[in-house]
């Protein structure tokens, strides 16, 4: 008779190998595309496959797996990687167009989204990934609001392709109207770009000092996700519904449980001195786990089912990235950043 966590390894293998192939070949075709990044192309890899060849159903209990907890383990390692002193770095001006963007977007795309029919959990889910750190955030939210696993996959599609387009032409924007100023076009691509690939990528199209700036403002962001899931979490809860729900379960954590753990590691990056390489590690597992999750979520995505909503998730994409695009620039210029 066999173990039940030999039975389980053995049911979770063959799509949680395939995820896993999918993201290395991702990997290395972003180091020949950097402008799209294996995060991207892990995706879109994932998309073509899963509605092609990798359709067999002994494929779904692994890929399940890495779509829903590699990506919250990617959540709990960014802690590693960021830190409260970033805040200061940036100053009163900085912070403060950090919060405004992330209300703005926020509250944009959800309204956004509720106007153009898509449901409360699909609207926040897209205004949290667009206001945080992309697919990150949004394997964060959808847990946390009982989000549908095929709604989760819409959304990230539709987030990491937002993401690139506005990667591949905002670099360009910021230089046609910021000219040399560092820390305004630094500010434009670490406050509006989704994930932190993107930020990395479309700043390295400027130059090294763009990256670095730009990661000031990006990691602010992703700092904020905590108070981000907490907030979505209520929102979707009835009245009285979590403290209920938390007596049941015997416990009372106000956030998912990888949102704390981020929170916990931050906290302890930016109060101890802790091992460059552990950082390092933490970074490299992270960027691993959310591609292969984002791998899984490509294979597991319908697209028939994705198309179908085309036109409505093309204004969507468009109207969200436009918007971030006119606060961005609306705020640089009255900040004076």
């Amino acid at each position: 008779m066999s173990h039940p966590l030999t039975t389980r390894a053995r049911t979770l293998a063959p799509g949680l190998l395939l995820a896993l192939l999918v993201a290395c070949a991702a990997k290395g075709l972003g180091l020949l595309l950097p402008q799209l990044g294996g995060a991207t192309l892990a995706i879109l890899l994932g998309i073509v496959l899963g509605n092609t060849l990798a359709k067999a159903p002994t494929l779904a209990s692994g890929t399940k797996f890495a779509e829903s907890r590699l990506l919250e383990y990617s959540v709990v390692l960014l802690g590693v990687t960021v830190t409260f002193q970033t805040i200061g770095q940036m100053g009163w001006r900085g912070l403060v167009y950090v919060l405004a963007m992330m209300a703005t977007v926020i509250l944009g795309a959800y309204g956004l989204g509720r106007r153009l029919g898509f449901g409360e959990k699909m609207s926040l889910m897209m205004a949290g990934g667009n206001a945080v750190c992309g697919s990150s955030a949004i394997g964060a939210i959808a847990p946390a609001i009982a989000a549908d696993d095929e709604e989760k996959g819409q959304i990230i599609t539709l987030v990491n392709l937002l993401g690139t387009v506005m990667m591949l032409t905002l670099p360009f924007l910021g230089v046609a109207i910021f000219g040399d100023d560092l820390l305004a076009k630094s500010a434009l691509l670490g406050g509006t770009l989704q994930s932190v690939g993107q930020v990395v990528a479309g700043a390295s199209l400027l130059s090294q000092a763009t990256v670095n700036y730009a990661m000031l403002f990006k990691l602010t962001r992703i700092i904020m996700l905590v108070a981000v899931v907490a907030i979505f979490t209520r929102k979707v809860q009835p009245r009285g519904g979590a403290a209920i729900a938390a007596r049941k379960r015997g416990r009372r954590l106000p956030v998912p449980w990888y949102v704390l753990g981020f929170l916990v590691l931050c906290i302890l990056n930016s109060t101890l001195s802790l091992p460059a390489p552990l950082a390092t590690t933490a970074h490299t597992l992270s960027g691993w786990f959310e591609t292969i999750a984002l791998a899984a979520i490509g294979l597991r995505l319908n697209l028939a089912r994705f198309l179908q909503q085309g036109p409505k998730f093309l204004v969507y994409g468009l109207g969200v990235g436009g918007l971030q695009t006119v606060a961005a620039l609306a705020l640089l210029l009255l900040l004076q950043l």
